[in-house]
């Protein structure tokens, strides 16, 4: 934990610009993303996009011998689903899209929840749910606070509701590497673990599930699913931690929070 890196302001401002694009890479997909396409589709279309419009890099691509530019998980997929040219989304499904960009040598990372026309309503209060569990993690984030105070917090929220939290994946640091220190879990105790400091960036993203935590990985060694089939849903934000709270860097254009 002692190798958490501070970000100097300049550091900090491009930070903020590689987020403020990431989060018009995801205003550009409120208007593709339908029912009828391929999750392949989706993955082209923002890589075409980071590099052709925003001047930019998709950073998964590459990154751990990963051939795409994103990650599109449905239904009972946890995270790091594969994108393919095979499933047509339907009109039931939910689907979470997790993107990478790189701008300037700094790197944001964000994911949003897609719903379609017969979403039930059981799937509905799930991906609900996960986003308010992101938020009450994200509103710990201050000064002197704890990563345990964040885990709790969405621990909290989402066990309240009936379902659970994924523990083989957390929130991490991010800055010049997709991949820093620390490791945020989205679980814990209040004022446990790394106190938090001015100049951090991390990403909180809690991967809830309407059944048991338990998850699995698929054949392909990147799916991650979970074991009893039944939903999950993510959300994620890239997050500075500032003099007096927080700054959601990947803060999108459909969000009203400070």
């Amino acid at each position: 934990m002692n190798n958490v890196i501070i970000k100097t302001d300049a550091e900090i401002e491009l930070m903020r610009e590689s987020g403020r694009l990431l989060a018009q890479v995801f205003k550009m997909l409120d208007e593709f993303i339908c029912e009828g396409i391929t999750t392949l589709d989706i993955d082209t279309q923002v890589e075409n996009y980071i590099i052709e419009v925003l001047n930019a890099r998709p950073a998964s691509k590459g990154q751990y011998g990963y051939q795409y530019s994103l990650n599109t998980s449905v239904n009972d997929v946890v995270c790091h689903g594969v994108p393919n040219n095979i499933y047509k989304l339907k009109s039931k499904d939910i689907l979470n899209v997790d993107i990478t960009l790189e701008k300037n040598g700094f790197i944001s990372d964000s994911s949003k929840m897609y719903t379609f026309s017969a979403v039930s309503l059981e799937a509905k209060r799930l991906v609900e749910t996960t986003y308010n569990a992101m938020w009450k993690g994200i509103k710990q984030v201050k000064p002197k606070a704890t990563l345990g105070d964040i885990g709790h917090a969405i621990q909290k929220h989402a066990e309240t509701s009936d379902y659970s939290v994924v523990r083989e994946y957390c929130g991490h640091g991010i800055g010049k590497e997709m991949h820093e220190e620390p490791q945020v879990l989205h679980y814990g105790k209040p004022h446990t673990g790394l106190v938090l400091e001015a100049g951090m960036t991390f990403t909180i993203e809690p991967m809830i599930n309407q059944g048991s935590k338990k998850v699995k990985t698929k054949k392909d060694g990147w799916t991650v699913v979970t074991r009893d089939k039944k939903l999950s849903a993510q959300w994620e934000h890239t997050i500075l931690v500032t003099q007096t709270g927080f700054e959601v860097l990947t803060l999108r254009h459909d969000e009203n929070f400070a």
